[in-house]
């Protein structure tokens, strides 16, 4: 019987040329993650979420003449958290990375944005100099998951209401298809639908109900007990970066980042709704020269997304009162 070969660390640093840097702030629940690629990577992107918070997307379509990029931010701190995509240029300029025009460097950093505020607080966002610190401590290392970086302050299951939420995060996963071909995936997850194991279709993480059990969201919406949350769209998204060593075209960068977006209706259900920003950005390093088979490919993103996402709150960590997995196995909790 055939298996799934996972990498090395399976993580998306298993890719050579692409490093994971982390800013963390427990104390406001937020964050932001830099996805490094600092030597440039042909990019794509696909938003089907209805209520997007990005810069620099428009750069990555296919009829863009250059869709090299040099690092990708994931943020919290909704537009406000932009902000940190300028201390990743600044980090890139004077590393002497970006596109070179004379003498001087351009770096290119598009960026996408959860909706965290009031989570904790809304006055603290990631800022030019937390973009800047994730820079520093990038590496190639495998990352740390869960309540960490843009995960920080994610949470998912949020179709009945805010409080009976769960603890979302950052996760990743990678996938090794031979002959030194790697596929990746990084995502951050602050969902309103629920997290599901996509072997088992079984609902991990959602809505806590009255005895602690979780609420399928699918079947939740479904029904005629469903009653539309009272709070306002775009607070809601799952936003991430697939990535892989192979030779990539733009267009093939942008049909990978649609393609990527399969992982996440298997493991967020519902996901892409009205509620929801859900952009997933595909870059291609070019570090392997071994020949691509994009239907291939495009199997394996969707795969790693979807196992990446499932690592997002497995390996999250209560926090401000709003419970993770592991915690929730260990109470009864009741409202």
């Amino acid at each position: 019987m055939q298996t799934i070969v996972k990498g090395i660390n399976n993580c998306i640093t298993d890719i050579e040329g692409i490093k994971v840097g982390h800013y963390t702030d427990l104390d406001s629940a937020t964050g932001c993650t830099v996805i490094m690629c600092e030597d440039g990577a042909v990019g794509g992107v696909a938003t089907l979420g209805s209520f997007p918070g990005s810069r620099e997307t428009t750069m990555l379509s296919t009829t863009s003449v250059d869709s090299v990029v040099h690092s990708i931010l994931l943020t919290g701190g909704s537009i406000f958290g932009l902000d940190a995509a300028t201390g990743i240029v600044k980090w890139l300029e004077e590393h002497k990375k970006g596109l070179r025009i004379g003498r001087i460097f351009i770096p290119r950093v598009p960026a996408a944005v959860i909706f965290d505020l009031g989570y904790v607080t809304q006055k603290v966002r990631p800022s030019a100099n937390n973009g800047y610190t994730a820079c520093e401590n990038a590496n190639n290392y495998p990352s740390l998951q869960g309540t960490v970086g843009a995960g920080t302050g994610g949470t998912v299951g949020k179709l009945t209401s805010v409080d009976r939420a769960m603890k979302g995060g950052f996760g990743t996963a990678s996938v090794e298809l031979g002959d030194g071909l790697i596929v990746g995936a990084a995502i951050v997850t602050n969902s309103v639908g629920g997290i599901y194991d996509p072997n088992s279709s079984k609902p991990i993480a959602g809505p806590i109900a009255d005895d602690g059990s979780i609420i399928d969201s699918m079947e939740y919406i479904t029904s005629n007990d469903y009653t539309p949350p009272n709070w306002i769209s775009g607070t809601n998204t799952t936003i991430g970066v697939v990535a892989t060593n192979g030779i990539l075209t733009t267009a093939e960068a942008n049909k990978l980042a649609m393609v990527a977006h399969d992982g996440l209706a298997i493991s967020v259900r519902p996901s892409h709704m009205q509620f929801d920003g859900d952009t997933l950005f595909a870059i291609g390093t070019g570090t392997s020269e071994t020949p691509i088979e994009m239907s291939r490919m495009c199997a394996a993103v969707a795969h790693c997304v979807a196992e990446a996402t499932v690592n997002s709150v497995i390996e999250a960590t209560s926090l401000a009162g709003i419970y993770a997995i592991r915690d929730l196995e260990q109470k009864s909790r009741h409202f």
